[in-house]
């Protein structure tokens, strides 16, 4: 049996070939928590920015792992049959719409939705897609963000975080770190050139 407990926010990654095999086999705890680490925070923001609470958000998060666990004997390492990455994402909107059918449950007669409610459930449309694409993205950023940091001095990180992504004045970053503006442009170019690499080897890797 699987346990499902919220752990401390982490860096995404794609999906590995050899983690899904390794799913396959329901007593291989280690890999459903590689598993669960890598992606309940994509399935739980996707979830918040659809509208849902907390923890309404948190029971998508353990129903989509389940519905994987369930599953993922059915998945086959075949681009023809769409990707691993496709596949995720129509189980969490499924399980973001039970979230909004048991939502409205209360206002239900004979157990069937009227058409107010049902306009209350997000429909898997552009807008859902846009938002997945979106959470995708953001979260690849970081995985690769956080693989480069692991290989640079901590003060190159720091200007590169404070100059690019938090957005300070190349001069303030400059007093601030006691180096040059040459070095600060210079440390930017290096760092983002080094993430924009890893996230396509990152890229290559999803299927």
């Amino acid at each position: 049996m699987i346990t499902i407990v919220m752990p401390e926010t982490k860096n995404l990654i794609p999906t590995r070939y050899s983690l899904l095999s390794r799913l396959q086999h329901w007593d291989d705890q280690e890999s459903w928590k590689d598993f669960f680490d890598t992606y309940w925070r994509l399935i739980y923001s996707l979830a918040t920015k659809s509208g849902l609470t907390e923890v309404e958000a948190q029971d998508v998060v353990q129903e989509t792992v389940i519905s994987i666990a369930k599953d993922i004997h059915k998945f086959k390492r075949d681009r023809a049959l769409g990707s691993f990455k496709g596949w995720l994402r129509n189980i969490v909107r499924w399980r973001i719409a039970d979230q909004f059918r048991r939502r409205n449950s209360a206002k239900c007669e004979n157990g069937e939705l009227p058409i107010q409610v049902l306009k209350e459930i997000p429909d898997p449309s552009e807008d859902q897609e846009s938002l997945w694409q979106e959470e995708w993205q953001k979260n690849l950023f970081e995985a690769a963000t956080d693989r480069v940091k692991q290989r640079i001095k901590e003060e190159h990180y720091q200007i590169f975080d404070l100059y690019a992504v938090k957005g300070w004045p190349v001069t303030r970053v400059a007093r601030a770190m006691r180096v040059g503006v040459g070095t600060v442009y210079v440390i930017k170019h290096r760092v983002a050139t080094m993430i924009k690499k890893e996230i396509q080897s990152l890229e290559k890797k999803l299927f």
